[in-house]
C-alpha cells in the first residue's frame, strides 16, 4: 500500500427498514407509506436478512424507520397484528439479534426522547440522524419532525450521552449555499461542544416520481463539490465527510475533501433511494484505485479507543476491529 495514497473508508452493511410509517410528509420522500400499505419488519425477515449479512461479511446492521410512527393513526393495530407490544423494545430486540449474528447495530430512528435513547444506546455501535437543513423549505412544510431546532437539540442530547453519531445535510431541496454553510456550521459547533460527530453526509437529492420534488433538478457535480469543499473548511479534521456512491460518482468529491463512502450492501437495497443500486465492493476498489480504500466498522476508531460505543457491542467490536480500529478482516478480489 502506497503510504502517500489518501485513505477512503466504507462499511459493509445491510439495510433493515423496521417500519415505513412516518408522521412526516417530506416533499422528496418515497420511503413513507400510508397505513394500508405500511409494513413492520417481522422477526423472521430480520433473522433472514441478518443471516445473509453475516454470510456476505457485513459488519453493520442499519436499522431505520419512519419518524414517530406511533403518532400515525392506526399504528397500534399494525403493531398488535405483528405481535409487538412496544416499538422501542422491539428495536432493542432486533439489535440484540444483530449482535448475535455478528453485526453491529446502527439505529437511525428519527427524533426519540431521552428515555428511548438510553434504552437503545447499550446495543448500538453508533447512531444517526440527518440534520438535512437549517432552512425553512417548502419540502418540510408537512413535516413537524424536520424543525431544525428540534433536530439540533436531539443531536446535542446524543452528544451529552456520548453516542458516536452520524449526521449530514441534504442538498437540492430548496436551500441556498448560505443555508448549507449555516447547517454545517451548526454541526461543527455541536462537535466542538460534545466531540461525538464521527461523519457528516453530503447527500444530493434524488428526485423521485410521485413526490413534490419529482421535477426538481439534481444537484450538479460542481455544486456538490463546492459544498464538500465548504464542509471540509468548516468541520474539524477528525470528522469524516461522506459521499453516497450509489447517488453520484464519488471521485470528484473525494478529490476536494470527502473521505468516506458510507455503507454499501451486496444484500439489501437502499430503501431510501431504491432506484439507486449500490456499487459492488470490487467495483469501488477498481474505480477508486487512486485511493487506499479501507473497510471500517459503523463506529469509528477514535470512539472505539474512547469506549463510547454501546457496552453490549464491545465484545463484537473487539473481535471485528484491527489494531488501527478499522475492520480487521482482509478481502481479496
Amino acid at each position: 500500500m502506497n503510504p502517500m495514497m489518501k485513505t477512503v473508508t466504507y462499511s459493509k452493511n445491510i439495510f433493515l427498514p423496521v417500519t415505513d410509517l412516518c408522521r412526516n410528509r417530506c416533499g422528496y420522500c418515497s420511503f413513507r407509506k400510508e397505513l394500508r400499505d405500511a409494513h413492520l419488519l417481522s422477526r423472521t425477515e430480520a433473522a433472514r436478512l441478518l443471516e445473509q449479512g453475516a454470510l456476505h461479511g457485513c459488519s453493520e446492521a442499519l436499522f431505520t424507520m419512519g419518524e414517530a410512527p406511533w403518532a400515525v393513526a392506526g399504528f397500534d393495530r399494525l403493531q398488535a397484528k405483528s405481535g409487538i407490544a412496544d416499538l422501542i423494545d422491539y428495536m432493542v430486540e432486533l439489535c440484540e439479534m444483530a449482535i448475535e449474528f455478528g453485526l453491529l447495530p446502527h439505529c437511525n430512528a428519527g427524533l426519540l426522547d431521552r428515555e428511548d435513547l438510553l434504552r437503545l444506546q447499550p446495543f448500538n455501535a453508533s447512531m444517526g440522524l440527518m440534520l438535512e437543513t437549517t432552512a425553512k423549505v417548502q419540502a418540510h412544510e408537512r413535516s413537524p419532525g424536520k424543525r431544525p431546532d428540534h433536530r439540533l437539540q436531539y443531536i446535542a442530547m446524543t452528544g451529552e450521552l456520548r453516542i458516536p453519531f452520524t449526521t449530514g445535510i441534504l442538498i437540492g431541496i430548496g436551500e441556498s449555499m448560505q443555508d448549507r454553510i449555516e447547517a454545517v456550521g451548526k454541526i461543527a459547533q455541536l462537535q466542538s461542544n460534545y466531540g461525538h460527530i464521527q461523519e457528516v453526509i453530503i447527500q444530493p437529492l434524488d428526485p423521485k416520481l410521485g413526490t413534490d420534488l419529482e421535477n426538481a433538478p439534481r444537484p450538479e457535480m460542481a455544486d456538490l463539490c463546492r459544498t464538500v469543499e465548504m464542509a471540509r473548511r468548516i468541520l474539524p479534521a477528525e470528522v469524516a465527510i461522506q459521499i453516497p456512491p450509489n447517488l453520484v460518482d464519488p471521485r470528484p468529491a473525494l478529490d476536494v475533501g470527502a473521505n468516506d463512502l458510507g455503507g454499501i450492501s451486496s444484500v439489501t437495497v437502499d430503501s431510501i433511494n431504491p432506484d439507486c443500486p449500490w456499487p459492488g465492493e470490487e467495483e469501488l476498489h477498481h474505480h477508486l484505485s487512486a485511493y487506499s480504500l479501507r473497510e471500517r466498522l459503523p463506529v469509528y476508531p477514535r470512539f472505539i479507543a474512547l469506549g463510547w460505543h454501546g457496552h453490549r457491542t464491545r465484545s463484537l467490536v473487539s473481535d471485528l476491529a484491527g489494531e488501527d480500529g478499522l475492520r480487521a478482516k482482509k478481502y481479496i478480489f
